[in-house]
C-alpha cells in the first residue's frame, strides 16, 4: 500500500457524517499538540496532508483520510488539552463513545504519547478505553528526535512499564528524522492484513 496515495475524505462533526464503514479504520488518537498531523504528514510524505496548528486542541471533529484506497486513518480529536470547556470534553466523550461502539471496522489504534515525557493520565485513560473495546494498540512515542539516543532508551522503557506493554509495542517516532516511520508502515499494514 503507498501512504502517498492518501486523501482527507471527510472531516465529520458527527456520526451521521461518516463514510461507511466499507474500509477497515485504524484510530489515531494523542493529546493536542502530541503530533499526530505530522504524523500523517510524514506516512504521506506530503506536508500539508494534515493541518499542523501552533495552538493545541484544534481538531475537534474526525477526520477520514483514505489511504490507497485500502483503508482509512481516522485522525480524533487531541485531548488533554487545558482550555477545553466543559461541554466540549463531554461532546468530545460522546463521540468517541459512538465512533468506538458503532464502527465494527476498527482494526486497532495508534496510540501517540510524547517520547520526552511520562504517558499521561490521560493518555493511560485512552489506552484503557481502547482495550474496553478489545481493539490491538500500538503506541508511538513522538518526538523522539528531541531525546538523546540514551533518553530515548530510558523514555521508551519508562513508557513500556506505565502502560504495561512490551518493548516491542513502543515505536520512537520522528518527523523529523523519519525515525520509526518504516515499523510504523508495517505494524498498520499488519493491521490490515488480519
Amino acid at each position: 500500500m503507498d501512504f502517498r496515495k492518501m486523501h482527507l475524505v471527510i472531516s465529520a462533526p458527527d456520526k451521521h457524517s461518516w463514510p461507511e464503514p466499507s474500509l477497515p479504520e485504524i484510530v489515531l488518537a494523542g493529546r493536542s499538540n502530541v503530533g499526530k498531523s505530522s504524523l500523517i504528514n510524514t506516512l504521506a510524505e506530503n506536508r500539508k496532508m494534515a493541518y499542523v496548528g501552533k495552538t493545541p486542541g484544534k481538531t475537534r471533529l474526525l477526520n477520514f483520510f483514505e489511504v490507497d484506497q485500502t483503508f482509512r486513518l481516522v485522525d480524533v480529536p487531541g485531548y488533554g488539552y487545558a482550555h477545553a470547556s466543559q461541554k466540549l470534553l463531554l461532546q468530545f466523550g460522546k463521540m468517541m463513545e459512538d465512533y468506538f461502539h458503532d464502527r465494527k471496522n476498527i482494526k486497532g489504534v495508534i496510540l501517540l504519547v510524547d517520547a520526552r515525557h511520562r504517558p499521561t493520565e490521560d493518555d493511560l485513560t485512552m489506552l484503557e478505553f481502547a482495550r474496553y473495546f478489545q481493539l490491538p494498540v500500538l503506541l508511538v512515542a513522538t518526538k523522539a528526535d528531541k531525546c538523546s539516543r540514551s533518553e530515548q532508551q530510558h523514555q521508551l522503557h519508562l513508557i513500556a512499564e506505565c502502560c504495561e506493554v512490551a518493548l516491542s509495542e513502543v515505536i520512537l517516532f520522528s518527523s523529523v528524522d523519519q525515525l520509526g516511520k518504516d515499523r510504523l508502515i508495517t505494524a498498520i499494514e499488519q493491521w490490515i492484513k488480519n
